[in-house]
């Protein structure tokens, strides 16, 4: 999917099947659900308790939402797959949100392509509309419930709250013939393109929710500017992924294995 979105904006015309425009009406389904449970007075800095009204809704009809997503052939994988989309957004013991949440969104994406719900002719739709979409609701959870950061390394970590979108982002960019890494810490570049590129739009919203010297908040993203191509950065970010999400324990030990998804016993 990385490859399906080289150098494609985020308003890109993509095929958009059934199965993806349903997607869409699921997360504003969910976003709706934000605007129906606001949060609480309370004086906590992080933490909403309004969140876990939010969640509880959301999982009581993840599996009636995911059966109006796919014809009924799809609907017997659906137990399975909620279970992904349900720990997408977030724990509601915790209040928290992180990497590992965000990879939970992209295991549910990718369960429907192992049951054949959406197929190699979705990915940029998946990517770029779905994905892109999944995102803008997630921040708007951030704000509306103050979630706290899961797992936070502060300023070594590459973003609070996500990861991927740099990924795919950087791939939007790669062949860009004005934009180049150390653009985006123009942060008028940013507002002019973050509509536009996955990228732009995490560097953007970071301005918004942070202040201070860019440098000293984000100082991994600072670095990432003095790469010369997006190219290597795209690499970077991939291999970045794999070490600091995919291989770390504290992430994986709450990931959750299955029929679709699964995890061979080591043999040492």
């Amino acid at each position: 999917m990385n490859d399906s979105v080289k150098n494609k904006k985020l308003t890109e015309n993509c095929h958009l099947s059934k199965v993806t425009a349903n997607l869409l009406l699921l997360l504003q389904t969910l976003d709706k659900y934000v605007d129906e449970i606001p949060p609480l007075e309370q004086p906590q800095r992080f933490g909403n308790k309004a969140f876990r009204d939010w969640f509880n809704r959301l999982q009581q009809n993840a599996e009636t939402l995911l059966n109006e997503v796919f014809e009924e052939k799809f609907h017997k994988a659906v137990p399975e797959i909620s279970v992904y989309l349900v720990e997408s957004v977030g724990n509601s013991t915790r209040i928290d949100y992180g990497t590992g949440h965000e990879m939970s969104f992209i295991a549910f994406l990718c369960c429907l392509f192992k049951i054949g719900a959406c197929t190699s002719d979705d990915y940029c739709a998946v990517v770029l509309k779905v994905f892109a979409r999944y995102i803008e609701l997630m921040r708007k959870v951030q704000v509306t419930y103050k979630l706290e950061p899961a797992g936070s390394q502060g300023v070594w970590n590459l973003d609070d709250y996500q990861f991927v979108p740099f990924i795919w982002g950087s791939s939007q960019l790669l062949d860009h013939p004005r934009l180049k890494p150390k653009s985006f810490l123009d942060q008028e570049i940013c507002g002019s393109f973050s509509k536009d590129y996955m990228f732009l739009g995490c560097i953007q919203y970071i301005h918004k929710v942070k202040t201070g010297p860019f440098a000293e908040h984000s100082n991994q993203l600072w670095n990432i500017s003095g790469v010369p191509t997006w190219s290597k950065v795209n690499a970077g970010l991939i291999k970045m992924y794999k070490a600091e999400v995919l291989a770390k324990f504290p992430i994986i030990q709450h990931f959750l294995f299955g029929s679709l998804l699964r995890i061979n016993p080591s043999s040492g």
